[in-house]
């Protein structure tokens, strides 16, 4: 009886963790639907127009009853995408090469000052965001280095190496040095025994640094609000500012297309990662 009673309360919260999670997702997907361009919570039938404007596929409001109005310009926020996926994708290689030859050399080797530099490491994923944007601002203004989309990759590369350091160190701490020894025994070379011993063993830590890697830096506002310059907005930068002048239907498209990426992005990870376990 007892345990029937656990299992139900078990089961109880987990639904109710779950609604309290994917709720508010599944409010944004469904009012990005709604024909109203007024008040989202009121629906007056389905439509893809906000879709077809972000995309550039809807026609120019040339009046107030024409829905169009309400979209922002398609220009704008296509500049903004690029500035997102060109930040993140420099952003994801650097971080990736960085972060996981660190990982190597601190695993690997033993050198003077070797934990102070393992805990520096750490330090840009705790300290707050809104101090390292402020901090790298201050920085990129003494130096005379111009607010661009250089200082928004270098900006995320200071906390990101951290991220993808973490997860491939705890990757190399399962793996069994036994198998490069017995590499290098056999007569491979160093190159040989990372390319085909120690390599395809960090694939999954090593994606799924990148991915991570990749998520944040699409997804971060704070320090990049502090450290993009004039032309070089970014997509959470742009729908920030979009939301400042009120939450319009076209928000709610851009998120539900956000959300679709990353479930895409997520799925390609488990499938990729699936492949090498295999």
């Amino acid at each position: 009886m007892q345990s029937r009673l656990g299992w139900a309360v078990l089961t109880i919260v987990a639904v109710l963790f779950f609604v309290f999670i994917y709720a508010p997702l599944l409010v944004i997907v469904v009012t990005s639907f709604n024909a109203n361009p007024v008040n989202m919570l009121i629906w007056d039938g389905f439509t893809l127009d906000w879709y077809r404007g972000l995309l550039g596929l809807g026609e120019r409001a040339t009046d107030v009853s024409n829905r169009a109005l309400y979209i922002e310009s398609t220009d704008q926020l296509l500049a903004a995408v690029r500035n997102s996926l060109t930040v993140a994708a420099a952003t994801t290689a650097i971080s990736t090469v960085v972060g996981t030859a660190t990982a190597l050399a601190l695993a690997r080797h033993r050198f003077k000052g070797r934990g102070v530099y393992s805990g520096g490491l750490l330090l840009p994923m705790m300290m707050p965001d809104i101090v390292l944007g402020i901090g790298l601002l201050i920085f990129f203004v003494t130096i005379g280095m111009q607010l661009s989309l250089l200082t928004i990759i270098i900006g995320h590369c200071t906390f990101l190496i951290s991220y993808v350091y973490l997860i491939v160190q705890a990757r190399l701490a399962g793996l069994d040095p036994a198998l490069e020894e017995a590499s290098a025994d056999l007569g491979a070379s160093e190159w040989t025994t990372f390319r085909k011993v120690l390599l395809p063993q960090l694939a999954p830590g090593i994606l799924g640094g990148a991915l991570l890697a990749f998520v944040i830096s699409m997804d971060d506002l704070v320090i990049t609000y502090f450290i993009a310059g004039t032309g070089s907005t970014t997509l959470p930068v742009y729908i920030f500012g979009m939301i400042r002048r009120g939450v319009k239907p076209e928000i709610n498209a851009i998120a539900t297309m956000i959300i679709l990426a990353s479930i895409l992005i997520a799925a390609l990870g488990l499938w990729l990662r699936s492949r090498k376990t295999d």
